[in-house]
């Protein structure tokens, strides 16, 4: 019986891992992604429009965002590792294609070609220097919070500061039905710093110069 739970069991986690191996390895494809977009421009894609839950914060700036992190994301809600009502609820409505095709489309959407970005961030106070050193930030953010060590990392230079400080106090979220995130790494790092020390982070981050901004898109196209 247990040597039938366990191959069970073995069987299962190699499906699901070779599921999601083939999710992440699908080909997006930008133009279709840009016929896809009606429940993402409602609130990504006007300036300043701000989420309520779990309280009130700018959403997040995805245009421009690397499209193995936008996937990573959407998959995370999908399966429920990043629990939010209305992001679970759209992301749950998408395929593994859709998804790679509105990865593909925001990945490329506002990019502007020969605009160089800082090589590295501005000098931070010593404080924030130690915070950061505390986290590893670079480490996995790159240097200039723009260029992650893994394109499934996101780009973090410019994001708005008080979504950033909500994404870090998420990773500290335990218990909760309908908000936090599971990522042992992120939990990890989030968990050592208060969330005074958690908003010093975030506003020295929002000062970067990155490639995320909001476009304005009309949802009558």
């Amino acid at each position: 019986m247990n040597k039938l739970f366990l191959t069970f069991s073995t069987l299962l986690v190699a499906s699901v891992t070779a599921f999601s191996a083939h999710a992440q390895d699908l080909k997006g494809d930008a133009q279709a992604g840009s016929k896809k977009i009606a429940m993402c421009i409602g609130c990504h894609g006007i300036k300043g429009y701000q989420a309520s839950f779990p309280e009130i914060y700018k959403v997040p700036m995805i245009s421009g965002q690397g499209a193995k992190y936008i996937a990573s994301a959407l998959n995370a809600y999908k399966k429920g590792d990043r629990k939010h009502p209305t992001m679970g609820a759209i992301a749950t409505t998408l395929s593994d294609q859709d998804i790679a095709d509105l990865a593909a489309y925001y990945d490329l959407h506002g990019k502007v070609e020969g605009v160089p970005l800082p090589a590295k961030a501005s000098e931070p106070s010593a404080s924030v220097a130690a915070l950061l050193a505390k986290g590893g930030c670079t480490s996995c953010h790159g240097a200039n919070f723009s260029t992650p060590l893994d394109p499934s990392y996101p780009k973090l230079a410019g994001q708005h500061e008080d979504y950033l400080f909500v994404a870090l106090k998420s990773y500290k979220a335990e218990g909760y039905a309908k908000w936090g995130r599971n990522n042992a790494i992120m939990a990890g790092m989030a968990k050592q710093f208060t969330n005074p020390e958690l908003k010093q982070l975030a506003a020295y981050i929002h000062e970067q110069a990155g490639d995320l901004k909001v476009v304005p898109q009309n949802k009558f196209r």
